[in-house]
């Protein structure tokens, strides 16, 4: 009887939400105004650049005081340095609607900042359409010197997004930027998801992502292949999820640098899971300098990581990048590897190499399996640090 009776109460609410729905009011969305770059100016396929004509579209489209969309229309528009500034007025995120390319002058002069395309001071934005940002990189990787000068300026990111709340960048192709195809700074709720990033193996610091003094960013369903890293993790990242990525060729998925600048900011709060590395120089990597200051990298969470053929699959590294015999300072701790296997070509599998002077702390291996092509054995090396193990461990613990 007590069934009957819920049943009944069930029934009748459903049946009382289904009256009320029919009975209300339809909601009224507000219209989309949209602002055609072509109409201020912008000629695809022509070698005149485009570049006072989208910001000036822009520029109508952040000042109007509704909702908005910039449409970018199908052609391929040569742009130099091209911020979209804000503030904006638009009550809801503006749309960028790219279905044409994007094609970055060659001149390295044009790009007198950190970004080739910039999101700047921008609270709502969402860039979507499934079109390309092609940075053209391949005429300005030769005056790349990183790799002999440490003091090296990086190239321009092809969209380097700073001081922006609530952006989502979806459905797009980046192609041979100059420097990082992507670069988040000193920004909050960051999505990006269904991306394609490519560049040529042998391409000089062409990150996929360079991620550093932001939080809440969150990378999905993304495939990236680049000559760097796929995603770095810099200095002041909070609160960062990478899932479901496709990284290879490149140098993997690191966690920074870090400790190269004085007074860096802590790496809080980061997990990668679901994704697969194929033919990497490294695989899960966290590197600091020797001699650094003091900083923390700590609550890292690596789960469920195919790998395929990589070099260097589980990698601490804290003494990158330096001859220095001072220890490094950057305290790592809290960190889990779990479900990690695949195949490697390396050796020494687990490699974790800490600081003498702050040890790794709380470090703990679950259901590790790393197979070395051809059926021989794989080995760890570790230092200064203590680890936790459970379950499977193929190499053995150190």
């Amino acid at each position: 009887m007590a069934i009957k009776a819920i049943s009944f109460v069930v029934l009748t609410f459903f049946a009382f939400s289904s009256l009320v729905s029919c009975n209300a009011a339809p909601i009224i969305r507000a219209p989309v105004t949209t602002f055609n770059v072509m109409s201020y100016g912008a000629k695809p396929g022509k070698q005149d650049e485009s570049t006072q004509a989208f910001m000036k579209a822009w520029a109508a489209a952040c000042n109007f005081n509704g909702n908005a969309r910039l449409l970018i229309p199908p052609g391929v528009y040569k742009l130099s340095e091209t911020i979209f500034q804000g503030p904006c007025k638009s009550p809801t995120p503006i749309t960028i609607f790219l279905q044409g390319t994007l094609q970055a002058v060659s001149d390295i002069s044009a790009y007198p900042d950190k970004g080739w395309l910039s999101l700047d001071t921008i609270n709502g934005v969402i860039l979507t359409g499934g079109g390309t940002i092609d940075g053209q990189g391949q005429a300005v990787w030769p005056y790349n010197d990183c790799k002999t000068n440490s003091d090296c300026l990086h190239l321009p990111a092809s969209l380097y997004i700073t001081k922006t709340r609530n952006a989502k960048i979806k459905s797009i192709n980046f192609i041979n930027s100059m420097g990082f195809h992507m670069h988040i700074t000193q920004s909050y709720l960051i999505r990006l998801h269904s991306l394609t990033i490519t560049a040529a193996e042998n391409s000089p610091n062409t990150d996929g992502m360079h991620i550093s003094k932001s939080n809440t960013v969150k990378v999905s369903r993304t495939h990236i292949r680049t000559g760097d890293d796929c995603v770095s993790i810099g200095q002041g990242s909070t609160n960062v999820t990478i899932n479901q990525i496709t990284c290879g060729p490149g140098h993997g998925i690191s966690v920074g640098s870090l400790g190269k600048l004085p007074n860096e900011m802590d790496v809080l709060g980061l997990i990668v899971k679901n994704s697969t590395l194929i033919g990497t120089t490294n695989g899960i990597r966290i590197k600091t300098y020797p001699a650094s200051g003091p900083s923390r990298a700590a609550g890292m969470l690596f789960k469920n990581i195919i790998m395929q053929n990589v070099k260097n699959p589980i990698i601490i590294d804290q003494n990158y990048g330096s001859d220095s015999t001072k220890p490094s300072l950057v305290k790592i701790s809290d960190v889990i590897y779990d479900n990690i296997r695949g195949t490697t070509i390396s050796p020494v599998a687990v490699n974790i190499v800490c600081s003498s002077q702050v040890p790794c702390q709380n470090v703990h291996l679950q259901n590790i399996n790393l197979q070395l092509n051809g059926n021989q054995k794989t080995s760890s090396t570790c230092a200064n640090v203590k680890l936790g193990y459970t379950g499977l461990q193929f190499p053995p613990p150190c």
